[in-house]
């Protein structure tokens, strides 16, 4: 497990539902753990839920642990885009 900041409250995300519900619970959790002069960290949350995070425009408030990013794939050898070809001009 990787060491965590000291004052910093890890919540497992990955269980919790996108709703708004869920989004009102983790912005109190992160008030009283600020009272008490600490944060949130949410580890691994659905795409979802951190989009969520974002519309309501918490994503500063709401900390998402950094994860590692996929590598972009590229695309198979011999794979083209479907195309219309074009007219050939009138003569």
């Amino acid at each position: 497990m990787p060491a965590v900041e000291p004052g910093l409250v890890v919540v497992d995300a990955s269980v919790l539902a996108p709703t708004g519900a869920t989004i009102d619970l983790l912005a109190r959790l992160e008030l009283a753990a600020q009272r008490l002069g600490r944060h949130v960290l949410l580890r691994q949350p659905s795409r979802d839920l951190r989009e969520l995070i974002a519309f309501t425009g918490l994503d500063e408030v709401l900390r998402v642990e950094p994860g590692r990013k996929s590598e972009q794939r590229k695309q198979p050898l011999g794979a083209e885009e479907e195309r219309q070809l074009l007219d050939p001009p009138a003569r």
